[in-house]
């Protein structure tokens, strides 16, 4: 027939004859006469396989004509011969969503005056959307390999994809999603941003700059315990982005934690905590838009007049996983304790000096350890803090013209949060890192420290000491892709749905969005996906039950931004977390494993003491973000070691 037919291969003869048994039941399907005449839709793409409690979307394509607002999307049991379980008519934007409860085998039609086009589609159950990124999360902690995990998690994704066939699964990997991943042009940023960061650490460190600051500031970090509140300080004071945060950090406090016996997971640890839920909760950062433009189009669809601003300002006591990571590290920092596999990585490294364990593959190449000033070398502390301080310069100063010329274009007021929020992150951060090489090669030039070839080679050893670490990084990338396309986040939060009620609503959208955050990787993703859902839900339960509204959508706003900081924190396949282990120079797995009890017990603590009295209205946020430190304390002098 004319249609555009597709069935599901299989090798075997029995699946064979189903596919002649489903063609013979579309040839005596109500839908022949429609088909009989009918030409297929140019372009337009039925998927091969879907995935129950999630959303089948299908774009149509330009048709000439027009004939695109009258169209339909059809769907028929195939074993009903021809019985209609649905129809929904394309929007104005030509696209139209159904959504299955059941799994199992559907005819999927789309209807457009003479266009038709209809596919056999199996459609497997939501759960298995769910399985990719926990086999990548499970392989990376029992094997500790990063790479296999995350490529074998992938590929089971894609498979799922493209109707449970390993084959097509590896080859729509290579050719489609990860040069997909690899022209992100966001992505590509960070690569770059990052593998120029490292190249200037490594002209730094050639030309004598790391070593004369470490001497420098050595009078500073005494001991064990100064250092650690110093880099602790140094991630609050970086305050306006989280990847700045994270790299600038560990690069620039690595050399100091090494000569005090201070473990590469306890580094990376601190600069993880500092990094996004300190950016979270940041009255001006690279956040703040990107969380005042979700909060605003929610409210807005409800007919709220309140203030996206103002009603960030009011959440911000609703945080309480943020603020409690960020009080918990000082605690664990101050009180030098520390518990589970933390506990013995401190241990091993104060006892024998070895940062990394002996199995341990740091993300940053060891041939950049390796890397010592010549002889002839000064050890100027300035040849290393002058090109951190351009580039920080120059990314604060990025940030505001960047937001500033976004900002005239819209016709917004053009005050400060405004200005930040408006920025283009990922576009400063080039700027800066490129004006801190261009300092560091200038510094070196102009003292002759080095030649042209010895500091071009300095450079590119820094550059290759993160190709590992832009790999996962990469991969980490695809696997969000993929997790995208299988609605994992929409899965999830079907199924949670009905657990919802007003007192109950901060808590359980912590939880769900912690859920998705952890899963996907991805901070802003579940705060994109989740926001939306939540905020009408937050404003309708408590206005059913004739219960006040404001605390509950206040609380629930809250909720979602520390949730979705939740996955980012931890996450072994979020980006954030990687760039901690690579610019602390940790083993990436090491890294999870050590601060995942850490995390946990913020993220518990917050629930029980946090989100659920505050959210039932029983005590103030600001007084239940106080329980909740204290609470915390309690956990660590009652489990934390001290070191002698």
């Amino acid at each position: 027939m004319p249609g555009e037919i597709a069935v599901l291969k299989h090798p075997t003869l029995t699946l064979w004859l189903c596919r002649a048994l489903i063609l013979l039941l579309l040839a005596f399907s109500p839908a022949r006469g429609l088909c009989s005449a009918a030409q297929p839709f140019p372009e337009l793409k039925l998927p091969p396989a879907a995935f129950s409690e999630t959303r089948i979307e299908i774009k149509m394509p330009e048709i000439s004509g027009g004939h695109r607002a009258d169209g339909t999307l059809a769907v028929y049991p195939w074993r009903g011969a021809g019985k209609l379980s649905a129809r929904v008519p394309f929007d104005s934007t030509g696209t139209a969503s159904i959504t299955l409860d059941e799994s199992g085998y559907y005819i999927l039609q789309a209807a457009s005056g003479r266009h038709v086009t209809q596919r056999v589609v199996r459609v497997y159950p939501g759960l298995l959307t769910i399985v990719p990124p926990l086999i990548a999360i499970f392989l990376a902690l029992a094997f500790r390999q990063v790479l296999p995990a995350l490529f074998v998690g992938i590929w089971f994704g894609v498979s799922l994809l493209n109707g449970m066939d390993p084959w097509s699964g590896l080859v729509r990997l290579i050719d489609t999603y990860l040069v997909g991943a690899m022209t992100d042009k966001d992505h590509v940023r960070i690569i770059i941003f990052s593998m120029t960061l490292g190249g200037m650490v490594g002209l730094i460190t050639r030309c004598g700059g790391a070593v004369g600051l470490v001497e420098k500031l050595s009078r500073l970090a005494v001991s064990r315990r100064m250092t650690l509140v110093t880099t602790w300080f140094l991630g609050l004071l970086i305050f306006f982005d989280d990847y700045a945060n994270t790299l600038m950090v560990g690069n620039t406090m690595r050399p100091f934690t090494d000569k005090m016996r201070i473990s590469r997971e306890k580094l990376s640890f601190i600069v993880d905590t500092t990094a996004a839920p300190v950016a979270s909760v940041a009255l001006i950062s690279t956040w703040i838009g990107f969380e005042l433009a979700l909060i605003s189009s929610s409210t807005s669809s409800l007919g709220l007049q309140e203030n996206a601003y103002w009603l960030f300002l009011k959440a911000l006591p609703y945080n309480f996983y943020s603020w409690a990571c960020i009080i918990f590290v000082l605690l664990i920092t101050l009180y030098g304790r520390d518990y589970g596999a933390m506990y013995r990585a401190e241990k091993r490294t104060l006892e024998s000096g070895q940062v990394l364990d002996s199995k341990a593959q740091p993300l940053v190449d060891e041939e950049l350890a390796r890397l010592n000033p010549g002889p002839d070398a000064p050890r100027r502390w300035y040849n290393a803090i002058l090109p951190i301080f351009m580039m920080s310069a120059v990314l604060l100063y990025g940030l505001y013209t960047s937001g500033l010329a976004e900002l005239q274009k819209s016709g917004k007021p053009a005050n400060l949060y405004n200005i930040i929020g408006a920025a283009d992150p990922f576009q400063v951060l080039l700027w800066a890192a490129f004006t801190g090489v261009f300092t560091a090669f200038a510094l070196t030039f102009i003292q002759r420290i080095l030649d042209l070839r010895q500091a071009v080679e300095a450079f590119l050893v820094g550059f290759k000491s993160l190709i590992l670490a832009m790999v996962i990084l990469t991969l980490a990338r695809v696997i969000q892709l993929v997790c995208t396309e299988l609605q994992t986040a929409n899965y999830l939060l079907n199924v949670t749905r009905g657990m919802l009620s007003p007192g109950l609503l901060p808590a359980l959208t912590f939880i769900l969005a912690s859920a998705i955050s952890f899963s996907t990787g991805t901070s802003w993703g579940t705060m994109a996906i989740v926001m939306p859902l939540i905020i009408p839900l937050a404003y309708r339960l408590p206005l059913d039950a004739g219960l006040p509204v404001e605390l509950t959508v206040i609380a629930t706003v809250g909720a979602v931004l520390s949730g979705s900081v939740f996955g980012d924190h931890c996450s072994p396949i979020s980006d954030t977390t990687i760039m901690s282990s690579m610019a602390s120079g940790a083993d990436h797995v090491d890294h999870v494993r050590t601060q995942l009890p850490y995390a946990l017990t913020a993220a518990g603590v917050s629930i029980v003491f946090g989100y659920l009295p505050a959210g039932m209205g029983l005590i103030n946020p600001v007084l239940g973000n106080l329980l909740v430190v204290l609470m915390l304390l309690a956990v660590l002098l009652i489990r934390g070691k001290k070191l002698e």
